[in-house]
């Protein structure tokens, strides 16, 4: 496999300096000072509730406050990893082929996709990202991983719905991350790992330094450079319909030739991390203008880039077809790829944001007023590939177009200290938009060979005298035999990713603006309890009212009982009612071309699509905390019930096969086609399915969180256990099926681990120390096919419960340098191989699964403080 110079370069200088500190290590212990004492600081949490912070025990809420030492002592880089490893109901995917799913990857929490979890960075509403999953809940929400793990103080993660205290989104929850704020000092670190495959090598470089800004302020800065390489965790293509080892060796030769100029590897089909890299920037400051009153900024730059591959093209399939020239002669894809093709995606993903304001007080009242900025793009190419209409005269590298997400706000938040009670209230106005950009014309243009008989040649079964013509010449045109090339119809624009047409372009927008007041304070000396309620008007929506209460009761010095009910609003996003796409998916379990269109266009609207409208929930918790000497507990219950709940509905199939009798098999597909072609759908013929987004039925989310975390010192060190369970059931609260088939229902409330665990030693002694943590999965269960009205019982699979262990050990070389070692997934254990029927294409494993299938990872770091 080739390596990248840096990423070679990085891998001996960190393997120099183990060594080298290796023999360094008899004389650092007799050198070492006495044992330290662990740091016994309380977690203290901002978000839950406004006024003065509380401590993660006595929030009314529960909240999980991470140290810049939590997220350090993980071995990602990429936040949503890090939150992932850290938080139990927290989980992302890595999802192969997904197009920009590829590089802005959708994560949950609670069981609720990342467009229900409302985030902050410095308690500020984060900009979303541009992509807007295709399928499923059509998530788009923040791209949490253009935040530097460098950058960060602390991320609190506020599990329990907030929209009344925060704002829409706020369903399943809050993360809010806190940046750094230092004057002085910095650190550094190099990070290089790799597979035991031998693959995916990884390289990451971060810093962060803090300047003093005269005596009254601080500019805190931070970087970080990421680069990954792909890995290989699939086999050959072969499948029923086509198999490559059953083809010629000259084929097998030149599909193999294509593989590696394309992917770096042998097989047609690769399945595994996309190379990826990214450079990213954050800044944080803040001048006090005097006692009561402080100015403050921050933002960030980022750029990241990322390819991966999609389905694998055969002779065949629909895509490599023999077609007639304008001259007779026959044409074939195979002329400019005689193994077939393997489409490459490309996106490069731009992120920018500012925030600036003042704040302070004046007696009993404080204020916040702020303005923020944020924009995503996603720029896509799309390469080795064709546009089939064009014939032989089409390019292979495409500009599909762009997607655009911009966001402004101005925000104003006041509390005023009513003594025994704090008074929180304020205002906001936002203005979004999403913006498609056309594509490149090759991209999306429909071609001659879009159409039967693009040339006239022939009349019913027999030639024109266009086509005699052309037979004088020496083609071999037959108007009478019904297979000929002549009337092959091909799929229109870049195959794969066809681009964005003038149709399906341009920018939806929107605005809003919110009022909420909060009240909150000491009942008693027992008894905290806080209300809040909020306003909030959208152009395109309406309005809505949402409430919230919440309580925590200190039962006596060890034991505190904590409960909250409210309910919830959220508005599908500008790019969930604009955002179009055509795909390679499997619906039955075979690539077709499916689109994804518009609830609110005339294509989806023709095929019986309604518009979409808000989102609703209705939260409830009930949870105990506890203080044990050196042992915190927390146990907490939630249960969110979401009402018309935004989801794609299963794929529609599309045929051009003529069925009039509606009580028979393929009638409905037939109608689709006829509904596309009248809606002139460009490439109607070509695609084989059809979806869109709905609010399409009512789910209940329910669930028990448990954290528990026990400290302990002896004369051999400190030692910190630490254990936290997450268990999580969503189920359907109303009939979906005229929505989802089957199959997809199924797989919507059984494709998910229920339990999810993560449990860590961390142990340390003079200058060494050592992390050690298991992280559990559930088993879940995968449906393979239906038969319409049930699920087929044998297509279904279980996977296994998983165990994942992670070791590292660090040493302190001196006061600024630490060296460490680590090992991901130790044992080299994967999930179990997909059997039912629903892996494809030389796919192995469950590649939408939150379970890890990359195998062993192992790395080096090396971190200086300053």
């Amino acid at each position: 496999m080739k390596q990248k110079k840096l990423h070679t370069a990085v891998r001996y200088a960190l393997t120099g300096i183990t060594f080298f500190t290796t023999s360094m290590l008899v004389q650092a212990q007799d050198a070492a000072e006495e044992t330290t004492e662990a740091k016994d600081l309380e977690r203290i949490a901002v978000v839950g509730a406004r006024g003065a912070p509380r401590s993660v025990t006595s929030s009314p809420v529960p909240v999980d406050v991470l140290t810049a030492e939590d997220v350090e002592a993980v071995a990602f880089t990429d936040m949503n990893n890090v939150l992932m490893t850290l938080v139990p109901s927290y989980s992302v995917g890595r999802q192969p082929i997904s197009d920009g799913g590829t590089f802005i990857r959708p994560a949950t929490l609670r069981g609720m996709p990342t467009d229900k979890t409302l985030v902050l960075v410095n308690s500020k509403r984060r900009h979303r990202a541009a992509l807007v999953s295709i399928g499923g809940s059509g998530t788009q929400g923040p791209d949490i991983a253009t935040i530097p793990t460098a950058a960060i103080k602390t991320v609190e993660v506020l599990r329990d719905g907030a929209a009344a205290q925060y704002g829409s989104d706020a369903i399943a929850g809050v993360i809010n991350f806190q940046l750094k704020d230092n004057t002085e000092g910095g650190s550094f670190t190099i990070d290089y790992g790799t597979y035991y495959e031998g693959d995916g090598d990884q390289v990451t470089i971060t810093g962060n330094k803090g300047f003093a800004l005269g005596d009254d302020g601080f500019f805190s800065i931070s970087a970080e450079y990421s680069d990954s390489e792909a890995t290989f965790r699939g086999e050959q293509y072969c499948e029923p319909w086509f198999c490559v080892d059953e083809q010629s060796e000259q084929y097998i030769a030149d599909a193999t030739a294509m593989a590696n100029s394309v992917h770096d590897s042998d097989v047609v089909q690769p399945w595994g991390q996309p190379n990826t890299s990214g450079k990213r920037i954050f800044f944080n400051s803040g001048y006090a203008l005097s006692a009561e009153a402080e100015l403050y900024a921050f933002g960030n730059y980022s750029e990241s880039e990322g390819d991966g591959s999609f389905y694998y093209r055969y002779p065949g399939n629909g895509t490599i077809e023999d077609i007639r020239l304008k001259d007779g002669s026959i044409w074939n894809p195979t002329e400019f790829f005689p193994g077939g093709f393997t489409p490459r995606f490309f996106g490069d993903v731009t992120d920018y944001s500012f925030v600036g304001g003042i704040k302070g007080m004046s007696g009993d009242l404080t204020y916040d007023v702020s303005g923020r900025y944020g924009n995503n793009e996603i720029s896509y190419t799309l390469a080795n590939t064709i546009n089939p209409s064009l014939g032989n005269e089409s390019p292979t590298s495409f500009q599909p177009g762009d997607l655009t997400n911009e966001e402004a706000q101005i925000q104003a938040d006041f509390t005023y200290n009513m003594s025994e009670y704090i008074l929180a209230f304020g205002a906001s106005y936002l203005d979004e938009s999403y913006e498609i950009s056309e594509g490149e014309v090759s991209s999306y243009f429909a071609g001659p060979y879009a159409t039967s008989d693009p040339y006239g040649f022939c009349d019913g079964t027999s030639a024109t005298s266009e086509g005699l013509a052309v037979i004088a010449n020496g083609s071999s045109l037959n108007c009478a035999d019904p297979d000929d090339a002549v009337y092959t119809v091909v799929g229109v624009g870049s195959n794969g990713f066809p681009g964005y047409s003038p149709d399906y372009s341009g920018s939806y927008e929107r605005d809003s603006y919110a009022l909420y007041t909060d009240i909150s304070g000491d009942i008693t000396d027992e008894l905290f309890a806080q209300a809040a309620l909020r306003y909030e008007d959208y152009s395109d929506f309406g309005s809505e009212l949402v409430y919230k209460v919440a309580a925590f009761y200190q039962l006596n010095d060890d034991v505190g009982f904590r409960s909250s009910f409210g309910t919830g609003f959220r508005a599908p996003t500008p790019g969930q009612q604009g955002t179009t796409n055509v795909s390679t998916r499997l619906p039955n379990g075979f690539p077709v071309a499916t689109g994804l269109f518009p609830a609110g266009g005339e294509v989806a609207q023709a095929l019986g699509a309604e518009e979409l409208s808000p989102e609703k929930s209705t939260n409830f918790t009930l949870g105990m905390t506890a203080n044990y000497g050196d042992l915190t507990l927390t146990v907490d219950y939630y249960n969110i019930k979401l009402e018309d709940r935004l989801y794609s509905v299963s794929t529609r199939d599309v045929s051009t096969t003529v069925v009039t009798d509606p009580d028979a098999s393929g009638y409905d597909a037939y109608q689709n086609y006829l509904a596309l072609a009248g809606a002139n759908v460009s490439g109607a013929e070509s695609i084989g399915g059809v979806f869109f987004f709905q609010n399409a039925f009512d789910t209940v989310t329910e669930g028990l969180d448990v954290v528990a975390t026990y400290k302990m010192e002896s004369k051999y060190g400190a030692t910190i256990l630490t254990g936290s369970i997450n268990y999580n059931k969503t189920e359907f609260d109303s009939d979906p099926s005229e929505y989802l088939d089957p199959e997809d229902q199924f797989d919507f409330e059984n494709g998910t681990p229920e339990m999810r665990g993560v449990f860590s030693v961390t142990h340390s002694y003079d200058v060494w120390s050592a992390v050690a943590r298991l992280s559990y999965y559930g088993e879940y269960e995968n449906a393979g096919s239906d038969n319409g009205v049930s699920v087929n019982a044998e297509s279904i699979q279980t996977f296994g419960d998983e165990f994942m262990f992670d070791i590292e050990g660090s040493y302190l070389i001196n006061e600024n340098f630490t060296l460490s070692v680590g090992i991901r997934n130790l044992f080299d254990n994967y999930p179990d191989l997909s059997t039912n029927g629903d892996a494809c294409c030389g796919e192995l494993y469950d590649s939408g699964s939150i379970v890890d299938w990359q195998g062993g990872y192992y790395y080096t770091r090396l971190a200086a403080r300053f």
